[in-house]
């Protein structure tokens, strides 16, 4: 069975349409769904194919998981003892998840670093993204680091090069975005 990574930014605890009907495309065709335990969108998509009674959905979390609305089978990691629960602990379980996945849907508020790197990730693994711009509430397909670059200037950030530099990733030389995280 095909495995879809969906995820989203925190900012995002509700659905529009659109993406309701994106989601149900996945139900459709019975793609396991591999969703991480977050507040905002994760929360909202557990929400709404555990409505939908969807079983094939696997929950993503660190030690013990935050948010499973759908009681499903769940997927936990573990970090180093001490490591603070920031973006870079909870980047484990969304490295994991762009590594498991096929492909990946995206939900993103325009700011979300995490949301980001996940699409970062899913690029750099050549998986298909496709990505919700919500302020400009449009669609990308992505499949390479000059669709990301596209889709980054038609949500508004002209300057693709400085903010993915001042989130701490570097330009692409070789077609892929290496992303390093910061405290």
């Amino acid at each position: 069975m095909h495995s879809v990574f969906v995820a989203g930014s925190r900012a995002l605890p509700k659905l529009n349409t659109p993406v309701k009907e994106r989601l149900d495309n996945i139900v459709k065709q019975n793609f396991t769904v591999l969703v991480g335990d977050a507040n905002g969108a994760d929360k909202a998509v557990q929400r709404y194919l555990a409505e939908r009674r969807y079983e094939h959905v696997v929950v993503y979390c660190m030690d013990a998981c935050r948010n499973n609305i759908g009681n499903w089978p769940t997927h936990p990691h573990t970090a180093k003892p001490g490591l603070r629960r920031d973006r870079q602990y909870y980047g484990i379980k969304d490295l994991a998840m762009a590594k498991d996945a096929g492909c990946g849907f995206m939900i993103w508020d325009g700011r979300s670093k995490g949301t980001l790197t996940n699409i970062i990730n899913l690029v750099n693994a050549e998986k298909k993204v496709l990505l919700y711009s919500a302020p400009k509430r449009h669609f990308f397909t992505l499949r390479t680091v000059d669709d990301l670059a596209r889709a980054l200037n038609a949500s508004g950030i002209k300057d693709v090069a400085a903010l993915l530099a001042s989130w701490g990733t570097k330009e692409p030389e070789s077609g892929s975005l290496h992303f390093a995280y910061h405290s």
